[in-house]
């Protein structure tokens, strides 16, 4: 199994590769969407993914999209790479204008407030994505001058109003 996992990640870097992927993510997220994030036809063994759901900034829709992530305490850390692309991806401005989204994994929906990460924390936690997929590496080259946006999600508290 690790040949088949350093294989791919061999492969992330590859500007084909990610070209490839980027048409075929809407089959991803359907997959997710459906299974409750059990299931993923691309599969979380090479790269850990979750499934985001934020709240579109221009027309108030709800929209998902699978990402890469590491954890962080009871925290998921997820970065706008975009595959390198020139443009931030829609799902971080919608965070940017709504921070509280939702997080799908492993069958399990939990609501999360999105805060943009910078300066030392970014540089520590941008290390760990490299460590996971050293294609960022190549993401952040290929971005030509756009830092790439990092959100760290943390789960929110929900309270119960109990009226006596």
């Amino acid at each position: 199994m690790s040949r088949i996992v350093d294989g791919v990640r061999s492969l992330g870097d590859k500007l084909w590769f990610a070209a490839v992927l980027r048409r075929l993510v809407w089959f991803d997220r359907w997959a997710r969407e459906v299974t409750m994030g059990r299931f993923s036809p691309v599969g979380d063994v090479v790269l850990p993914t979750l499934l985001i759901v934020t709240t579109g900034s221009r027309t108030g829709r709800r929209r998902s999209q699978p990402l890469a992530y590491v954890s962080d305490g009871d925290d998921y850390v997820v970065v706008g790479s975009n595959w390198g692309q020139q443009h931030h991806p829609a799902w971080s401005g919608n965070l940017l204008a709504n921070p509280d989204a939702c997080v799908v994994l492993d069958g399990t929906a939990v609501e999360v407030r999105a805060h943009l990460v910078t300066g030392d924390e970014r540089r520590a936690l941008w290390s760990r994505f490299e460590e996971v997929w050293p294609a960022f590496r190549t993401y952040e080259q290929r971005a030509a001058g756009r830092e790439i946006r990092m959100f760290r999600l943390a789960p929110r508290m929900t309270t119960n109003n109990v009226e006596e």
